[in-house]
């Protein structure tokens, strides 16, 4: 009888999204055919990584690679411990296949083949709504952040969506971090900065829980629905929302999926995932679903341990999912997602989408992007929402 094929999964802690990995594997056994209850053919070995920093996850890649002796290694990193870990993964000439939420714009001073990214690219949902925000509310607008968020590059790409789009300003407030209270949230001074010179549109990037509070002070402040409001993809998520529906919002986004979205692929995706999990398909569950698609062509060649096939087909491999294409290997280009500009509302209890408009995505080696890594060269280790 043959053995299973074993995959390592290196796991952060996300205090935002507790399951996620759980909802990543289900949704990566479904889409390779596989029933996540009852299968024998895949079996993930997970590896806690704390908040994803580079020594945890060197520590628990390592162990996973040499101890338990996995055939691929996986789980969620940040692009910026990518090169601490590459060195192990070409040790031992298997393929490594991440996933990250794209809170960084990839850049890869080396390109290893043997090491592969599924990544949701959320910078390009910011570059989209920032090129957008412009065309449609004007120059000058105001972007808001925590000091967390500001360490990604979400701000960035959505600063050169607005630059791509004609602008020449566009203002930044950085929220002061208070140690002793981390979740403390000082508005006033902006208030009082937006109350007397009002911009055309207001841009808030914010993570979890955070991202509900600021929702609840910007209603209170009396700018809503005066000044627009524009919020991060992550913000604008259901679950999120489903904690402030009652109150009577109205919001601006950019999301590169919906659940919502009627094609036979996603339709078919969401009722497989939500019929096992019964709980609402999420981005997680997506991400995990499309890297199935893409290893239910592979396994014939993983169960025999053909390294060299796999590798050569994830380098050159597109599949065709829920939310069109996608790739996994930066060389060939990642596919370009298409951006749904939403309008957002809440009332009587429901949350109301509206599709404004889609904006395109921009090709990460970009020249205008060199900048960005140029100037940016820290960064938090974490997975964004690893927090």
């Amino acid at each position: 009888m043959q053995s299973a094929l074993t995959i390592g999964f290196l796991t952060p802690y996300s205090g935002v999204y507790p399951a996620y990995s759980a909802h990543l594997v289900t949704g990566w056994l479904l889409g390779m055919g596989l029933d996540p209850v009852r299968q024998r053919t895949v079996q993930f070995t997970s590896e806690y990584t704390h908040m994803g920093g580079a020594g945890a996850s060197v520590d628990a890649a390592r162990k996973l690679l040499f101890f338990n002796n996995v055939d691929i290694l996986s789980g969620l990193i940040s692009y910026k411990i990518a090169p601490d870990i590459i060195p192990l993964v070409e040790n031992t000439k298997r393929p490594a296949f991440f996933f990250d939420m794209g809170e960084y714009i990839p850049h890869f001073p080396y390109l290893s083949p043997d090491v592969f990214y599924a990544s949701h690219q959320l910078w390009q949902s910011e570059y989209a709504l920032g090129k957008w925000a412009h065309s449609h509310f004007g120059d000058g607008g105001h972007m808001i952040m925590p000091v967390y968020e500001a360490g990604y590059h979400l701000h960035s790409a959505f600063k050169e969506g607005v630059t791509a789009a004609g602008s020449t300003q566009i203002s930044m407030t950085v929220l002061p971090h208070n140690e002793s209270d981390p979740k403390r949230m000082e508005l006033d001074g902006l208030f009082t900065t937006l109350a007397k010179d009002p911009p055309p549109y207001v841009h808030a990037i914010f993570a979890g829980s955070m991202g509900t509070r600021f929702l609840e002070k910007w209603i209170q402040s009396g700018f809503h629905k005066k000044i627009p409001l524009l919020i991060n993809e992550t913000m604008a998520y259901d679950d999120v929302l489903e904690d402030i529906k009652h109150i009577d919002l109205e919001i601006y986004t950019s999301m590169m999926w919906m659940r919502e979205d009627q094609s036979k692929a996603n339709q078919q995706f969401v009722k497989k995932f939500e019929s096992i999990a019964q709980q609402p398909a999420n981005i997680y569950a997506l991400m995990g679903y499309e890297a199935g698609l893409m290893w239910r062509e592979l396994l014939p060649y993983a169960k025999k341990k053909d390294w060299d096939t796999v590798k050569q087909q994830l380098r050159a491999g597109v599949i065709d999912g829920p939310r069109g294409q996608k790739n996994f290997y930066p060389a060939s280009g990642f596919a370009l997602p298409t951006a749904n500009i939403l309008k957002i509302s809440t009332t009587g209890n429901k949350i109301n989408k509206l599709i404004l408009d889609q904006g395109a995505g921009m090709r990460y080696d970009a020249k205008e992007f060199e900048v960005i890594h140029n100037e940016s060269m820290t960064g938090w280790q974490n997975p964004f929402l690893c927090i």
